[in-house]
């Protein structure tokens, strides 16, 4: 059996996830910030336990707020990964998330070339504003960037509004142009954790599937049919 591990380890091609998080200061407001800690560390615990040959799930977070972007969680094995908490701050340069991970995605040394193609995961509560907190549409550009990238375009993109204030028009040009059955996922504090599920089933999916570039992303509305949690 050992043995057998050791061999699936060692044939497995890199599938990575990663997720954009909002984390400006209205995020901690009716616990959102602290349902989104939780939904993501449930769902990496999960893909800790997938076994398959042909894929092993990474996964990275960048999250922004106050005057910038950075990556919370570097891009690695999921069952390497010790959790820690993300904090709310500032602003919502979101800008900024699109700039690095279009870096992160585009740097073979972290993504190698034999990798799957990645998926990307962008959740917000607000309106993207510029360095000063003013709302701007200085994320077009870095977006469209992104959207061009030789890697970014393969993804299989997700986007979740938390709120009212939520810019889903932003949301919507992260996802256009790939499958319809993929729309914006609107939700509230407490639907928070079924979006996540929805992810971990379809990149658990994807990681299992004869060919993991190929696969189509379940429909939201078949979940709970799927899998009980």
């Amino acid at each position: 059996m050992s043995k057998l591990k050791d061999f699936s380890i060692a044939t497995a091609r890199m599938m990575p996830v990663i997720i954009l998080a909002d984390v400006s200061g209205s995020m901690a407001a009716y616990g959102k910030l602290a349902a989104l800690n939780r939904a993501i560390s449930e769902m990496v615990a999960i893909f800790a336990d997938e076994r398959d040959v042909r894929a092993e799930i990474h996964v990275a977070v960048i999250t922004f707020g106050g005057n910038g972007a950075k990556i919370h969680q570097p891009l690695q094995p999921a069952a390497q990964i010790q959790w820690t908490d993300m904090e709310a701050n500032g602003s919502t340069p979101m800008g900024a998330a699109f700039e690095l991970v279009t870096q992160l995605l585009e740097d073979k040394t972290i993504v190698p070339s034999r990798s799957y193609h990645p998926n990307l995961v962008l959740i917000s509560d607000g309106q993207p504003t510029d360095e000063r907190g003013r709302i701007s549409d200085n994320w077009k550009e870095p977006l469209q960037q992104l959207l061009n990238s030789e890697r970014a375009s393969k993804a299989l993109r997700f986007a979740m509004s938390i709120g009212p204030d939520a810019d889903e028009d932003t949301l919507k040009a992260f996802i256009i142009g790939q499958y319809p059955e993929i729309d914006v996922f609107r939700a509230d504090e407490t639907q928070i954790q079924k979006f996540f599920r929805w992810i971990t089933v379809t990149v658990g999916n994807r990681s299992r599937s004869i060919n993991p570039n190929s696969f189509a992303p379940i429909d939201f509305d078949d979940l709970d049919d799927l899998l009980e949690f």
